[in-house]
């Protein structure tokens, strides 16, 4: 059966973040990933994920600024110095939090870049995450998103992904398969996870339209779960998705597809 875990940056947004492990426990959660630790010091993260007993499975590379609406810094040239900061940053986390994947999100490609200065950028800058990871044991993900709900974005299909990575030429460099985005770009689901499944270190999941909690949307979610664990997937999915139901008490309330979907936590 597959492993679900709660996704703290888009579930419980009522509470502050820190009030999200106790939330994701509570609900019956063994695990979560969030965007960005960051803010919030390792030690107190560390503490929250033991009291909590959550095991945090993924979280981002630093993205540049985020707030300014930078979705990464690993295609853009001339950053790659910060780049290097950022993945120092996240390193001196890891060993305090725990944490058990990276992912390094490529960025919007900047206007005058062609495809050619991007994709040498972005190789050379996941080689040396990748290697930085290596160090600590974390396997690397690459994570194709949306052009829908990004323009721009460097990677946005699996398979484009793949060929990327075998550019890299790192053996702990894999595929992070993200449902929602997949099905906006192109669909064929389940045979593509079969396909790529050598490649698949960690997926997560959203309905669409709308990016709802599974059962909203398009996604014939009880097939693809019953497809993923006939193939033998063994790692988690991450419950990257806003809840149909925003208000106080929405994400629980919504928690309701797992069952329904004959999973369970």
């Amino acid at each position: 059966m597959p492993r679900f875990a709660a996704n703290l940056t888009m579930l419980w947004n009522e509470l502050p973040f820190l009030d999200r492990f106790e939330a994701a426990s509570k609900a019956g959660f063994k695990a979560v990933e969030f965007l960005f630790p960051y803010d919030h010091p390792a030690e107190i993260i560390a503490q929250l994920l033991k009291a909590n007993q959550l095991v945090l499975v993924l979280h981002n590379l630093p993205p540049g600024d985020w707030a300014a609406g930078e979705r990464g810094l690993a295609c853009i040239p001339g950053r790659e110095d910060e780049f290097r900061a950022g993945v120092a940053q996240a390193a001196e986390y890891a060993p305090v939090i725990g944490v058990q994947r990276w992912h390094c999100m490529a960025g919007l490609v900047p206007a005058g870049v062609s495809e050619a200065q991007a994709r040498a950028t972005w190789v050379g800058n996941v080689r040396h995450a990748a290697g930085e990871a290596k160090k600590l044991g974390i396997p690397l993900l690459i994570e194709p998103i949306n052009t829908f709900d990004m323009p721009g974005y460097f990677v946005s299909r699996p398979r484009q992904a793949i060929a990327l990575m075998d550019e890299v030429g790192a053996d702990n460099v894999f595929l992070q398969y993200d449902i929602y985005h997949a099905q906006r770009m192109e669909g064929e689901l389940c045979n593509t996870i079969q396909d790529l499944l050598p490649r698949i270190a960690h997926m997560q999941l959203a309905d669409t339209p709308g990016r709802h909690e599974p059962g909203t949307g398009e996604i014939h979610h009880k097939n693809l779960f019953d497809h993923i664990d006939a193939l033998g997937y063994s790692g988690w999915i991450g419950c990257e998705y806003k809840p149909k139901d925003p208000t106080p008490g929405g994400t629980d309330r919504g928690l309701g597809w797992i069952a329904a979907h004959g999973q369970g936590l």
